[in-house]
């Protein structure tokens, strides 16, 4: 599949996700990182832990107190100046500013460096999936390298978690592909995940054996199942998919498509329900999400670019059996690049290099859980250096489908 510009019709190219732009943006955006709600990674990540409480006080205080780049500073001398312990005084500052200056933990200076405290935004995209937890060796090899004490946020979207780095709110993000091409300007591409020796995913369209559809021009007037709106493998790709197979996409992702009907959620969600309810043709999914359930010949039929390089081939099938699922693949995508890791271009702190060093010097080990743990693990195994431009791939994309991100850029 050819994911080039289709250059034609130039009335279609639009500015994507504009903050006049409808409903789909205003629903995303509510609560930008509060409760996961099981969209995209999801509450996925799912274990329900809402935002962060101080995030409001935490940027209304900043701007009052940041006349030194150290808060301990602050406090310290208005300690002095007051005659007062400063308990009240350094705890409230250091709870809600902490993000920023690190220095304040307890109210107290105990003469040691002090470590900085910096949030992770999490990128929902499996609601079955508690991120939070998924994630934690990441944040305490980050703690043992770097004297940073890591906080993490799961973002309600994708485009809540863009938003949550644009607004100063995160300093690290497990973040989409295409955020990456959305924030230029807004977070510094680190590197760009690896699983298990692959910096390359692939994008999936599914059906059920009992639906009737046999090929992607069969989609015509039915129901389709998407990821997030601003899911590269659960929706920019497949829409591209679905145009080249003849289909309307519309004013789709961010107004309705024309030759079927889409349906937005996140990959767990989007499979589940195609699972579930008959209404629903087909599932567009990260091959991550719909692997398990496709029987690894079919792969082989579909695609040699999947079999010679997708993390997922080998478990393949593997959930068919235990689950009684058995997905029907329709259309494999070209090679995607793998999501990155970003910080914020504009956190002006000296852990940031450190923080960035160690991100590109994590090992399978030590992103591995103890024998304990029974949940999902890590997506990625290690992370290769990056840039923007490893996501051209990606700006094409946002051109065949006639798509702009300048408002969220």
């Amino acid at each position: 599949m050819a994911l080039t510009p289709d250059g034609g019709d130039d009335t279609r190219r639009r500015a994507f996700l504009k903050a006049s732009g409808g409903a789909a943006l205003t629903g995303l955006l509510a609560g930008c990182l509060g409760d996961d709600s099981g969209n995209g990674n999801g509450n996925g990540n799912g274990n329900g832990n809402g935002g962060n409480e101080n995030e409001t006080e935490e940027t209304e205080t900043e701007e009052e107190t940041e006349t030194e780049d150290n808060a301990t500073e602050v406090n310290e001398s208005e300690d002095n100046a007051t005659g007062t312990d400063g308990n009240e005084s350094d705890n409230e500052t250091g709870n809600e500013s902490g993000n920023e200056s690190g220095n304040e933990s307890d109210g107290e200076t105990t003469g040691e460096v002090e470590s900085t405290t910096a949030q992770f935004i999490l990128n929902p995209a499996e609601a079955d999936v508690a991120i939070e937890e998924q994630y934690q060796p990441m944040f305490e090899y980050l703690e043992s390298e770097v004297n940073v004490e890591i906080e993490s946020t799961r973002a309600e979207s994708y485009t809540a978690t863009l938003q949550a780095m644009r607004n100063d709110r995160g300093e690290i993000a497990d973040i989409s592909p295409s955020a990456v091409i959305a924030g230029e300007g807004v977070v510094d591409v680190v590197g760009i995940r690896i699983a298990y020796g692959a910096s390359q995913y692939f994008s999936t369209i599914t059906t059920m054996p009992d639906r009737g559809i046999s090929e992607l021009a069969d989609l015509e007037g039915e129901q389709v199942n998407l990821g997030d709106i601003l899911s590269v493998s659960g929706t920019l790709v497949p829409l591209t998919m679905l145009q080249d197979a003849g289909l309307d996409i519309g004013n789709a992702p961010d107004g309705d498509a024309a030759g079927f009907e889409a349906a937005y959620s996140d990959h767990t969600t989007a499979r589940e329900q195609m699972v579930n309810r008959d209404d629903v043709a087909a599932a567009c999914t990260g091959a991550f999400s719909s692997a398990p359930y496709v029987p690894q010949e079919q792969f082989d039929e579909v695609s040699q670019d999947f079999v010679d390089i997708s993390a997922e081939y080998e478990g393949a099938g593997d959930a068919i059996e235990e689950e009684g699922v058995e997905l029907q693949l329709l259309a494999v995508s070209d090679p995607i690049p793998r999501a990155p890791l970003v910080t914020r271009s504009n956190w002006d702190h000296p852990a940031k290099a450190e923080i960035e060093e160690a991100i590109l010097n994590v090992t399978e080990e030590d992103l591995s859980h103890g024998d304990d743990y029974d949940g999902e693990p890590l997506w990625f195994t290690g992370v290769e250096e990056g840039n923007v431009d490893d996501y051209q791939m990606i700006s094409d994309v946002m051109d065949q489908l006639g798509l702009e991100f300048e408002d969220l850029s």
